[in-house]
């Protein structure tokens, strides 16, 4: 049965259930608000069952000449001296071998390539209104002129359009973790350190920096705040923060002050009692966002979008039966990540200077395998990917 879909959200996971559903015979079309494609972004360590997934999609290769093998993860001191370093490989011994780190722009435009020029795009536009009917769903945009679809999926973020038009307010699914992250690259930035991700702390901020290639440097931010903060601007939250935090951050947010394009966000998880509505189904973050400290939201939304397309395959198109049977395999899944990003907050964010010295003998001790292996359950995939026909 070949269906005409509607995803909303041009990301990671849109472009990922666009590429399965069109793989598997449907029409999919993607809504995204940006008017163009985007790249770039802070980088992510990719691994686990959403790299299993890229490979089923043929992306390997790209994603390995987009991304870095990071070769550790390195604590400095005001004076820039090592206090902690992780060492990639270790790591490597609880997640596989399969890992890789690249901007998570980057891997949207892998899996978007995939699909470029085979699926229908409108870009700079947004779904306005969408009125189901037992048909299907009929959607008006800002923009394009009204269309019929027989699914709508939602794949766009954490401030999901649809989850709003659809579910209700994001107020009522969202739960801040009492952090704020803001991530942007310079040009030309010195110190650098090749293939090593940099991070300072102190209670409660970190600052991490990251050189990539083309005399760039990537930098990720990310502090303990309230939710909102009387409308400042990022840089001006970031100059208040970080201003007097010491190490190289009054040099970094001089390069910061020269650029446009800054992420800024909250540190939130979205938790909802179900995932679909009717002929309306969210995945990704919009659903079940673990938030960005997780780690693993890519690869879950990448996983999520596999799962979705394999299930209305073998549901022969009944989306009732393919959208309980997809929430079933994965709610478990997605609520035990969600604990486990919890948990990490305490890594980046560390409330006192007593939590920050116990986080960095916590750290060194992942030397030894055995013991990394008891300390890093969170970040380990308990899921076994089924073997759709797509």
């Amino acid at each position: 049965m070949n269906m005409k879909v509607a995803i909303s959200g041009a990301g990671v996971a849109g472009a990922a259930i666009a590429h399965w559903l069109q793989r598997a015979g449907h029409t999919p079309t993607l809504i995204e608000q940006a008017p163009a494609f985007r790249t770039g972004g802070y980088m992510i360590d990719f691994w686990g069952v959403g790299y299993r997934v890229a490979c089923r999609m043929g992306i390997e290769p790209a994603i390995r000449d987009a991304g870095y093998e990071v070769q550790s993860v390195r604590t400095v001191g005001a004076d820039g001296k090592t206090k902690s370093e992780l060492h990639v490989d270790t790591l490597g011994t609880i997640v596989g071998d399969d890992m890789i780190s690249l901007p998570r722009g980057d891997l949207a435009a892998a899996i978007y390539d995939t699909i470029d020029g085979k699926v229908d795009a409108l870009f700079g536009d947004s779904i306005a209104t969408l009125d189901e009917h037992p048909d299907g769903v009929r959607l008006t945009f800002e923009h394009a002129e009204p269309q019929e679809f027989d699914l709508v999926i939602g794949a766009d973020g954490l401030h999901s359009n649809v989850r709003r038009l659809v579910f209700g307010p994001e107020q009522d699914y969202e739960h801040y973790l009492g952090c704020k992250v803001a991530s942007c690259v310079v040009d030309g930035y010195r110190p650098r350190d090749e293939l090593v991700y940099l991070t300072y702390n102190v209670p409660g901020k970190q600052v991490g920096r990251f050189a990539l290639r083309g005399d760039r440097t990537l930098f990720l931010f990310v502090w303990r705040d309230e939710h909102d903060n009387a409308g400042l601007s990022p840089k001006q939250q970031l100059h208040n923060q970080f201003d007097e935090a010491g190490w190289e951050c009054a040099q970094i947010l001089a390069a910061v002050d020269g650029v446009d394009d800054i992420y800024f966000d909250v540190v939130s998880q979205i938790r909802m009692d179900r995932w679909s509505q009717g002929r309306v189904m969210l995945i990704g973050d919009a659903a079940g966002c673990i938030s960005l400290l997780g780690g693993e939201g890519t690869g879950l939304a990448i996983t999520e979008a596999y799962v979705l397309a394999g299930e209305l395959q073998r549901a022969g198109g009944d989306h009732h039966r393919a959208f309980a049977a997809y929430e079933a395999q994965l709610r478990p899944f997605i609520d035990d990540k969600q604990a486990g990003a919890k948990r990490l907050i305490g890594f980046f964010a560390t409330k006192t200077r007593f939590g920050l010295w116990f986080r960095n003998v916590a750290i060194r001790s992942f030397a030894f395998p055995p013991l990394a292996r008891m300390l890093a359950g969170s970040v380990a995939d308990d899921f076994e990917l089924p073997d759709y026909a797509i």
